[in-house]
Parts: structure tokens; sequence; C-alpha cells
């Protein structure tokens, strides 16, 4: 019998956690030679969340969870719940419930039947987001595809069911700036998409705001491309070729017509012009090194305060 080990990060989700255990409990009994197990992932809660987890746990056995010393945040998350998965079969979903439960049951027969590698959820509409952050998330994806040479598009997501070889793959990035979706579109196996509906949270509000998206679309870009250090070099080129031929020109001007050179004022601007890119580029150029920086110190991706249901071969 095939096993199914469903990982869920999850972050202050005390008002849908019990909901999403009902629901998709209710869902994993549909699938027939299957046995399923629920890795939770408490990322450093600060509400009832690791009390729940703890009593889903005492309730039923397939229920596992490891609560972190702090927010390591959900790239770590998934990455935990997957170094402790020891299903045929992996799973990532969102603790509220905008990953549709249902969906399961057929990304299993596809997997098990179709020969693909992994099975996705491919989010068709962002009905119920703002339009500010819909055209944010689509305009980061169109940049991204671009500067990265990856295949990510905005539908697409963590919600996914991925077979041993692929989940093994994904285990061998032992990177400290994660990027997972960069990471499901770089390893290249086989994925069919399933669509469904965007909905609602359950519950709860959301954990992401425009500032740590933000902060994540630059960990996807730097991580995945080198194309912001080249921009910066020709830029930089282009700028010298614009200021020799501005001097060319204002020197021919000032001998053969006697046109007076720009005042100081303009030489002003012009530097602060100049200094303000040089230093927006050497920004750029600062996220490499102090990425790197965090790689060369190998400290892990989360610490485990406390743990239940795991054998002690996966620590």
């Amino acid at each position: 019998m095939d096993k199914i080990s469903i990982i869920v990060p999850c972050y202050n989700e005390e008002q849908v956690l019990l909901l999403f255990y009902n629901e998709t409990e209710k869902a994993v009994r549909d699938i027939e030679n299957a046995e399923c197990e629920f890795i939770f992932i408490d990322d450093g809660s600060r509400d009832h969340t690791p009390d729940i987890l703890e009593s889903l746990a005492y309730k039923d056995k397939r229920c596992k969870y490891l609560s972190f010393s702090r927010n390591f945040g959900k790239e770590a998350a998934m990455y935990a719940g997957l170094q402790h998965a020891d299903g045929d079969y992996c799973v990532f979903m969102d603790a509220d419930l905008q990953h549709p439960p249902a969906l399961l049951k057929e990304m299993y027969r596809v997997l098990k039947n179709e020969g693909y590698d992994c099975c996705a959820g491919f989010r068709e509409d962002r009905e119920g987001e703002g339009k500010v952050r819909n055209f944010l998330s689509r305009s980061f994806y169109k940049v991204i595809n671009k500067l990265c040479d990856l295949n990510m598009s905005d539908g697409a997501g963590d919600f996914r069911m991925m077979n041993r070889a692929m989940a093994d793959s994904i285990l061998e990035f032992k990177e400290y700036n994660r990027y997972m979706k960069g990471i499901f579109s770089f390893i290249g196996f086989d994925t069919k998409w399933i669509p469904f509906h965007n909905v609602e949270r359950a519950a709860g509000d959301s954990k992401w705001n425009f500032k740590s998206l933000f902060r994540y679309a630059l960990d996807g870009i730097f991580s995945f491309s080198t194309a912001p250090v080249t921009l910066a070099g020709t830029t930089g080129s282009i700028l010298l070729g614009i200021a020799v031929l501005l001097g060319i020109g204002a020197a021919v001007r000032a001998l053969l017509f006697g046109a007076p050179i720009s005042g100081i004022m303009m030489i002003v601007l012009l530097i602060l012009v100049l200094n303000g890119i040089q230093l927006l580029f050497l920004s750029v150029l600062g996220q490499y090194v102090s990425k790197d920086y965090m790689e060369t110190k190998r400290r892990p991706l989360y610490i485990v305060k406390r743990e239940e249901g795991f054998s002690k071969s996966h620590n």
C-alpha cells in the first residue's frame, strides 16, 4: 500500500487548523490503496497553533508535527516537512484551505496511472484578491521568467503531489536562501497541472503583506538569476558612453560656436543622477554578496523546539 505524506506549514493558524484537518481527513478517506500521514510544521506560531497540533497528534496517530524555535519562513518549513516525510508521495498544502483537499484523490490517480512525476494545482484566477496585488503578482512572474530562464507562471503555486524521486531531488538542494517555486521549475520533472478556482481563506488573515511579498520576489530573482549583475555592467557602460559623447559635444560647441558649457546646477544634477545609479547597482551586487555570505556560514535552515510522532532516524 502506498503512503502519502501531507506537509502543512503553519504560522498562527489557530482559527483554521481544525477545519483544515477535518476537510482534508475526509478527502483522503476516498483515496483507495493508500494511507496518509499529516506532517504539520509550526513555524514559530505565537497563537495556540502548537496546542492544537499537540491535540491532533494525540487524537490521530497519523498526525505528526514539528515546532520551530522561532519563525524561519515557509521555505524552511516546507524543507523540514520534506526531510521528515517518508511517504511514497509527498504533498505541500497550505492550512488556510485555499488548496482544495478534494484534488488529492485526482493527483494520486494521475501519478499512479499516467506516468507523471508530479501533479500540481494551477490557480486559474485571483478572485477575491485586490487589484494592486493581482497586478504586481502577474508583473513579477513576467519579469522573473525573462530573467531566470525558468518556466514559472502566476497560477503555479506550492500545492502539488510528487513522487519519491522528485522529493529526494529537492532535498539535494541545501542552500540557505531557498525559493521553492524556482526549485520546482529547475529540477525539470514531468508535471501535470490541474486547474482550480481561487477561494478566500476559510478563516484568519493572510500572513503575506506587501513587504514580505516584495522580499520573497527579490529572493526568487537573486536565487535563480545573474541578470541584475549583467544589467548593472551594461547600464554602467551605456552611461559612460553617454558621458563621453556629451563631453565631446560640449567641447566641440565651445570651440566652434563659443557656446557656454552647462552651468553648475546641471553638473550637480548629473553627479546626483550618476551617483544614484551607481549606488543602486552597488546594492544589487551587495545582494549577491550578502546571500553568498549567508551560504558560507552554513547555518541550519531551521531549529526544532519540539516534535511529536517522528522516529529518531529523521533527526
